[in-house]
C-alpha cells in the first residue's frame, strides 16, 4: 500500500465523524460534504505521512472551514434553514458520534438532532457554535479548539459555556398539555380544510419542518418555512375534509384518508403553540406498525 492509499483508507475512517461535526456546524448536508471534501484536498496539500493524529487535525481542519463557511454565510444574510427551496432530500449524513462509539450509538445520537437543534444552533455566533459542537458533542479539548477559533483555551471555554447557556435557554420544550397541542392541530386542519393560507401560517412555526417518508429507501423528502408549508397545505384541502384527529405514540396526529381508506399520517410536533415540526407517513410498509389511536374530533 502507498502512501496515497493509506491516508485514503485512514481519511474514510474519518469520514463520518467530519461529516457529523460539519453537518452539526452547518445544518446542510449539501455544504457538509464540501466542507468534509475540502478537508481531503487539504489532506493531499500537506506531508498527510507525518502528521501524528490524522483524526485530529481532520477535525481541526473540517471545524476552520465550517468556521469560514458560516462567517461568509452571515456577511451574505444567508439564511440555510430557510433558504427558499420548497423541497429537497435531506436525510443527513452518517453523522457520527464520540470516540468509541459503537454504530447503533452512533445512529442514536444521529436521531437526536433534529431540526429544532439546528435551529438553535443557528442563533449562535459562528465561533461560539465551533466551540460547542466540538466539544459538548465531540469531546474535543479546548486545547485543541483554541487553536481554531485562534483563542486561548480559556477563552474557548467561555464560548463553549455562552453558548451551552443560550441553548438550554432558547431550545423549547413541548407544550405540557395535550388538549392545547390537539387544539393546534385542530387549527391547522380546519385551515388546510379551508384552503386558508393565512390561517395556517398563524399556527406554524417560521421555520417549520416537513418531513415525508414514502418509502422506497429513499430519504424523506424536506420542506422548511411556514409559507412554503401552508401553500401546500392548501391543496391538501380535499383530503382534509375527511381526515381525522389522531395520537401516533402519544403525540397529536391526522390521518388523511382517501375514499375511506388510509393513505398517510400526518404527526405533530407543537411547542409553544404552533406546529415546528410535521412528519408525514405514507409509507405502506410503516403505516400498520404504527401505534395509532383515532381520536373524535
Amino acid at each position: 500500500m502507498d502512501g496515497h492509499e493509506f491516508l485514503a483508507e485512514r481519511f474514510e475512517e474519518n469520514r463520518s465523524r467530519l461529516k457529523g461535526v460539519a453537518y452539526r456546524m452547518l445544518g446542510s448536508t449539501s455544504e457538509a460534504e464540501d466542507a468534509v471534501q475540502e478537508a481531503w484536498i487539504r489532506l493531499g496539500r500537506s506531508d498527510g505521512l507525518a502528521i501524528e493524529n490524522l483524526g485530529g487535525w481532520l477535525t481541526t481542519v473540517v471545524g476552520r472551514v465550517c468556521l469560514d463557511m458560516l462567517r461568509s454565510r452571515r456577511s451574505r444574510r444567508e439564511e440555510p434553514l430557510d433558504t427558499g427551496v420548497p423541497e429537497e432530500h435531506a436525510g443527513g449524513p452518517d453523522l457520527g458520534g464520540r470516540p468509541g462509539t459503537d454504530p447503533e450509538q452512533q445512529a442514536l445520537m444521529a436521531d437526536s438532532v433534529g431540526i429544532a437543534m439546528l435551529v438553535v444552533l443557528e442563533t449562535l455566533d459562528p465561533a461560539e457554535r465551533l466551540a460547542f459542537v466540538l466539544h459538548d458533542m465531540f469531546a474535543v479539548p479546548f486545547d485543541e479548539i483554541a487553536g481554531v477559533v485562534d483563542r486561548t483555551p480559556a477563552a474557548a471555554r467561555q464560548l463553549a459555556s455562552r453558548a451551552r447557556r443560550r441553548v438550554r435557554g432558547a431550545e423549547p420544550g413541548p407544550d405540557p398539555s395535550l388538549a392545547r397541542r390537539r387544539e393546534v392541530v385542530a387549527a391547522f386542519l380546519a385551515a388546510a380544510r379551508d384552503g386558508d393560507f393565512e390561517a395556517l401560517v398563524a399556527v406554524l412555526d417560521p421555520d417549520v419542518v416537513v418531513r415525508s417518508d414514502t418509502g422506497g429507501g429513499g430519504a424523506p423528502a424536506l420542506v422548511r418555512g411556514a409559507g412554503t408549508v401552508a401553500r401546500r397545505a392548501t391543496m391538501f384541502a380535499p383530503f382534509a375534509r375527511s381526515s381525522q384527529q389522531a395520537l401516533v405514540d402519544g403525540k397529536p396526529a391526522v390521518i388523511a384518508a382517501r375514499e375511506g381508506g388510509r393513505f398517510a399520517v400526518m404527526v405533530f410536533t407543537v411547542v409553544g403553540g404552533k406546529v415546528v415540526e410535521l412528519s408525514v407517513i405514507n409509507d405502506p410498509a410503516r403505516l400498520p406498525g404504527l401505534d395509532l389511536t383515532v381520536l373524535n374530533d
